[in-house]
């Protein structure tokens, strides 16, 4: 006759024959979890004393403890940190975010590319996306100032096959710089021509203070020039132009990846990329 309640229903490890083991999953870079308690769902970008850092769609970050509480594809998993041997296969990045392509070399470049206003413009482009720039064939040139913009069109015309794309300083509404988009865009050029741009009167604002080491950028009255203005309010030498180019390295230093710059100015220069490699 069966036993329907086994043979020794007090026999040692009854309840551990019902408990259902919870695979453990190493936390490591890219995974894709959700947390059971409030459906945030990320991936891994860091893990570190104990908590694990996941980033949404949107680029939200938050930070969460190690062990239970995670979902994948909808079973529960225990997140672990992931061993030394994980973390060295983890993918390298380039400063931008991007995944970095071993053994890469430059691709020939293309006849699109990104025009920016200045130098400084141009050095911080290069110093955060320099290397994706290097694989996709994209130069990055500067044109002294947007005023210059509409000849330098004329010089070498755009077409389908030599797209422009444009990173315009202090592009808000009623600005000068605004004026010059727009009639470059009504005009012959406009087609295949993309301007876009970050709010900030300099390129300086687009890297964070955090980054600086500053509590915030300076206000700079009208009709003094920004970087002295800026560099006087810092307490940073502003007497000449070398002085300057020294604040610029200074500031440039901090960079080094696109953490460090303001959401303004990421949009838009991977928008600018997409526009000219198509």
């Amino acid at each position: 006759m069966d036993d329907r309640y086994g043979t020794d229903v007090l026999a040692a490890g009854w309840r551990d024959r019902q408990r259902r083991e919870v695979p453990r999953v190493e936390a490591s870079a890219d995974l894709v979890v959700e947390v059971a308690d409030d459906g945030f769902c990320g991936a891994v970008t860091g893990v570190q004393s104990g908590l694990v850092e996941l980033e949404d769609r949107r680029g939200a970050r938050r930070l969460f403890p190690l062990g239970p509480g995670f979902l994948i594809d909808g079973a529960d998993v225990v997140l672990v940190a992931p061993t030394a041997a994980a973390r060295d296969r983890r993918p390298a990045r380039t400063a931008s975010g991007s995944f970095a392509v071993a053994g890469a070399r430059a691709r020939v470049a293309r006849a699109s590319r990104i025009l920016v206003e200045g130098r400084h413009d141009a050095e911080l482009v290069e110093k955060v996306w320099g290397d994706d720039l290097r694989v996709e064939g994209v130069v990055v040139e500067y044109l002294q100032g947007v005023d210059l913009l509409a000849a330098a069109l004329d010089d070498e015309p755009p077409s389908a096959e030599r797209r422009y794309g444009v990173l315009v300083d202090h592009l808000v509404p009623g600005s000068k710089e605004s004026r010059i988009a727009d009639e470059i865009a009504r005009g012959r050029h406009g087609e295949h021509v993309k301007i876009v741009g970050h709010p900030f009167v300099d390129v300086w604002q687009c890297v964070t203070p955090r980054a600086v080491g500053i509590a915030r950028w300076p206000e700079v009255p009208r009709g003094v020039d920004y970087k002295t203005g800026v560099c006087r309010a810092l307490g940073w030498p502003a007497e000449d132009q070398a002085d300057l180019a020294r604040a610029w390295q200074r500031i440039l230093a901090s960079v080094h990846s696109y953490r460090d710059l303001e959401p303004a100015l990421l949009g838009r220069v991977e928008e600018l990329i997409d526009w000219v490699t198509g």
